[in-house]
């Protein structure tokens, strides 16, 4: 079983409220066991809503962290940190409904959430860094493989 991020299938959540369809992972999707996630919905975000990116930010403990802010100044790490937890745990239920061992996860690159080894670097400027996303991360720490729409095929 596969995990995949909704807005590649062409599901509209995608923060401009369009979507991200790849009709690479929709033929890929056609013959694999899947779940699809967008951690940002679930965590209560809406679509559409204001572009948002990590940066690393003083939390109120004064430590330095990262955080996800939308261009707005808005912090919304606590709704990435839920979507991913929320995410996570859906996709584990349903590996586990259906006696399925999750293979790995397809997800949308460069987003604060689902990219892999490389997101925006906070700046609103499309200027990418080394990183995870938050629900990449997560999956990573839990040894799930992670690729995305642009790597998939010479990962699987």
């Amino acid at each position: 079983m596969f995990i995949v991020s909704s807005c590649l299938i062409g599901n509209n959540c995608k923060y401009n409220g369009g979507n991200n369809y790849n009709e690479d992972v929709v033929e890929f999707c056609r013959n694999h066991e899947i779940i699809l996630v967008c951690p940002e919905i679930s965590g209560g975000l809406k679509s559409p809503r204001m572009p948002a990116e990590q940066q690393y930010k003083k939390a109120s403990d004064g430590n330095l962290g990262i955080r996800v802010i939308d261009k707005e100044g808005n912090d919304l790490t606590e709704n990435f940190l839920k979507g991913a937890a929320v995410s996570l745990e859906q996709a584990f239920k349903k590996a586990d409904e259906l006696s399925e061992e999750i293979e790995g996860a397809i997800l949308k690159a460069n987003s604060p959430s689902c990219g892999s080894d490389n997101i925006y670097d906070g700046t609103f400027t499309g200027t990418l860094i080394s990183g995870d996303g938050i629900f990449a991360n997560l999956l990573k720490e839990r040894g799930i493989p992670v690729m995305s729409e642009k790597n998939f095929k010479e990962k699987i």
